[in-house]
């Protein structure tokens, strides 16, 4: 993959970051202005990817039919043309749906870049290329909060920003020639899809629970923690900056992790970050009253956790043969999808029925069970020369 190409990639990714950095706290903090239940608010939130999963059994044929640049360019315009529907109208059900349509369309330019970047990447050098992927990422998630405030101006104004920034990443991905990934399947058929997707558990089940936790961790922390920081009476301002906070601590280390991951294993460096995480949010549990303490609780946290979806991929990538990538890489985004399904309702319902426990402790519980498992049957990289003899 030469730079040129890998550079456009990495900016058209950084849409689905930030379409997404975007919403969770925008929509939340402007349905809890309104008076809407927190259980309710989280539920709106599950709409992106409710999108994610439904789309994702027929992402893979299209894939290896058409190539990798059509399925980005087609998700990327429906990010675009959704985002600026918002403003229309103003009610749950059509911003549920256009939420729904907007987590196919990530979804669809997620997986496409993804799948592109682990297949075309080197052994040795995977880990820092999906890293700098996760940065790109990060750094459109990092982005996308920031724009929150902007309601007390206008409430479609970052809406119509939000459209028109992501047209112009977007425009990029027309320049890049396209390519079709490696076909060594006798069919593309549902059922072929099914027996894949079988294949690939069988050989890194484990590998999906870092994006699973991701997910949950990711989807909350925006959608449900604006809630929280308000009625902690929070400024706005305050709550985009904790969540900035957050993303740049995870744009920091994204690469070093890589590297890292690269030199001493996934498995190892997964056990590290998610226990620091645990830690970190525990930690927060105890300095949510002072803002300096709890920024900097979700700036440590967010350099060890925020890599957490790039680390399982490329650990994914590990476990998985080559011909299994697209598969492996579709079942991560499922993963992820189920985590942040999970994420906003659970996290709201917590908030709303146990309001004497700090919400960042639901965070640090859901962290420690993933790194436990990890630790008791995580697989060790495994030679993709030696038949994929799986070794504990």
């Amino acid at each position: 993959m030469n730079s040129k190409k890998f550079a456009a990639l990495i900016t058209i990714v950084s849409i689905s970051g930030f379409s997404q950095g975007l919403l969770l706290p925008l929509i939340s903090v402007i349905f809890e202005n309104d008076g809407l239940s927190s259980s309710l608010n989280g539920l709106n939130a599950v709409g992106l990817y409710m999108g994610i999963i439904l789309i994702s059994p027929f992402m893979e044929y299209p894939l290896r039919k058409y190539g990798y640049k059509p399925i980005i360019v087609f998700g990327g315009l429906m990010v675009i043309v959704s985002l600026a529907l918002f403003p229309l109208w103003k009610t749950f059900w059509f911003w549920f749906i256009l939420r729904l349509f907007i987590g196919i369309g990530d979804h669809a330019l997620h997986f496409s870049t993804q799948t592109w970047i682990t297949t075309a990447s080197s052994e040795a050098n995977r880990g820092r290329n999906i890293s700098l992927y996760g940065v790109f990422f990060g750094i459109g998630f990092a982005v996308g909060p920031l724009l929150t405030p902007l309601i007390e101006i206008n409430e479609s104004l970052p809406f119509i920003l939000s459209s028109i920034l992501c047209f112009i990443a977007w425009i990029f991905v027309l320049w890049i020639k396209n390519e079709i990934p490696e076909q060594e399947v006798e069919s593309n058929s549902f059922k072929e899809t099914m027996s894949r997707f079988s294949k690939a558990m069988k050989y890194a089940w484990i590998a999906f629970l870092p994006p699973l936790a991701y997910g949950f961790l990711e989807s909350s922390l925006n959608s449900s923690f604006p809630i929280y920081g308000l009625r902690i009476e929070l400024e706005v301002i305050q709550i985009s900056l904790l969540l900035t906070s957050f993303s740049i601590g995870a744009i920091v280390f994204q690469l070093p992790l890589g590297m890292l991951s690269d030199k001493f294993g996934r498995r190892k460096t997964l056990i590290t970050i998610l226990l620091v995480g645990t830690v970190c949010f525990t930690m927060a549990s105890v300095l949510e009253v002072y803002i300096t303490g709890l920024a900097i609780c979700l700036f440590v946290a967010g350099m060890a956790v925020g890599s957490t979806f790039s680390l399982g991929i490329s650990y994914m990538t590990d476990l998985v043969p080559t011909n299994l990538l697209p598969t492996g890489n579709l079942l991560c985004g499922i993963a992820f999808s189920v985590g942040s399904l999970i994420g906003p309702y659970l996290g709201g319902t917590f908030i709303q029925y146990f309001q004497q426990f700090s919400y960042f402790l639901i965070i640090a519980f859901i962290l420690l069970i993933v790194c436990s498992l990890i630790f008791l049957f995580g697989k060790k990289e495994q030679n993709k020369n030696a038949g994929f003899v799986e070794a504990k």
